[in-house]
This record gives structure tokens, sequence and C-alpha cells, in this order.
């Protein structure tokens, strides 16, 4: 599973390509691509040179200055072979022995150290936005300025990304900051998503109806929905049905 990085580059490395699409593309690529047994070392070296590969040589300099320039991408891959469960940069996954009870599910996430110092700042603003008149549900779901306030600030936190926390860049992961689960012999389900699910739950219809939920309490995420007080870097934009692009997969090994 893998989610492309809303990009917050002054420009484009591909022309027909938003940044965090190029960068999922050329992962997808690789990992079809590559051998069956390949160790998780291996794949974070072979995925760095993969997508290192779509930046001008002239300007590899400049990328490493600025990271916020760059293709960027979290992922979530599970090998057969090796039985193990990667996550490297801002995915979530549960794990429990098959047929077990969805409250004995265990949920592992592998977030920006940053995220939530910034979504807490954002909500705040839009807080004081909404008490003072100057802005309303409506207006921040057209033109969220609360999140336009904390921008700066997250591109300066993404001058850390391969120290502080992992994604995929083009430039070295960290192996230390790669989350790696190795699983026994018994049965086990996997539920593998993106961030884009507020709540994480053991089937796709009942995370669908927590982000529903979500949606209708608190469509600003500033925590303002009491069963599940999620706050956000990003709104449910007016017209959209998430607040961030989702996928879910769920399987037995």
């Amino acid at each position: 599973m893998i989610d492309g990085s809303t990009s917050k580059a002054t420009g484009r490395v591909s022309r027909w390509y938003s940044n965090g699409r190029l960068c999922m593309k050329v992962i997808s690529r690789f990992i079809r691509k590559a051998p069956d047994n390949i160790t998780v070392d291996a794949f974070l070296k072979g995925v760095t040179e993969a997508v290192r590969k779509k930046y001008s040589s002239k300007r590899i300099d400049f990328y490493a200055l600025h990271p916020e320039e760059r293709i960027t991408a979290s992922c979530i891959v599970y090998s057969r072979l090796q039985r193990q469960l990667w996550i490297i940069g801002d995915c979530q996954c549960l794990v429990g022995k098959t047929g077990c009870k969805d409250d004995e599910y265990e949920f592992f996430d592998n977030p920006k150290p940053y995220e939530s110092i910034l979504a807490n700042a954002r909500a705040e603003k839009a807080r004081e936005l909404l008490a003072s008149g100057e802005a309303t549900i409506e207006s921040l779901r057209r033109d969220d300025v609360a999140r336009a306030s904390v921008i700066p600030r997250m591109i300066e936190s993404m001058k850390r990304q391969n120290i502080d926390y992992s994604v995929v860049d083009g430039f070295k992961i960290p192996r230390q900051k790669v989350k790696v689960f190795t699983f026994d012999f018994e049965s086990w389900t996997i539920v593998m998503a993106s961030d884009g699910y507020p709540v994480l739950r053991p089937t796709l219809s009942s995370s669908e109806a927590a982000l529903a939920e979500q949606r209708e309490k608190d469509p600003l995420n500033i925590g303002s929905n009491p069963s599940a007080p999620f706050v956000a870097t990003k709104a449910f934009t007016e017209g959209f049905t998430s607040f961030d692009d989702r996928s879910y997969i769920r399987f037995t090994i």
C-alpha cells in the first residue's frame, strides 16, 4: 500500500504527474519487479535508488537541501516469504490472530513526530477564527486558512525527513525509523491502510462508517467529535467525502 505525500513544492519533477503521484508510481513499479525474497534492507536501498533516478543529476544538490521539493511517499509492505510487515512513513495497520474479536486487534502506526504538533496548531487557529467570527465551518472547508497558517512550519519540519522519520524520497532511509514486524507461522489477519482513516477498524465498512461520522461531527478535524476527538492538518474540503487519500487492504496469512 502506497500513499503519495501532498506536495509542498514550488514545481513538479514530472510534467505529467504531481510529485506524490509520481513517487507512488515509481514505488509500485519497483515492488512489481522486486525479487520475491527481497529483504527489508534491500528493499529500502532499491526503492531509494529507483526514486532517485527521477531527479536530474544537475539538481540533486538542490533536492538534498530542499526536501519539500522531492517526490515523496509513505508505504506499508508485506513480504510473504520474509513473513514481515514493513512500515515506511505515516501508514497504519491492525494485526490480530485470525478469528479474534474486533477489540483484540493491535494497532500500529509510524507517524511523523511533528504531525500532532502541527495538527493541534492548525486546530487552535481554526477555533480562534470561528470564535472571532472571522471564519465559519463552511468557509474553512472551502479555503482552509488555518492550514495555510501552519504550512511554513510543515515545510520546515520536512527538512528532517529521513532523519527524524522515514519516507521514500530518493534519499537514504534510516533503517531505525522503519517499523518491521515478523510473524510466526500461526494464522494472522492484517489490515493495512493509509492515514486517510481517522479511526482504523478491522473491516472496511466499519472504517468507512467511522470516517463518515467524523465528517458529520467534525468536518474541520479540530477535535470537535466527542466520540473520537481527532485532529489533522487538513479539513474535509467542501464536496469531498474524505480529508485525505485513503487505501485499505485486509488479508490473512
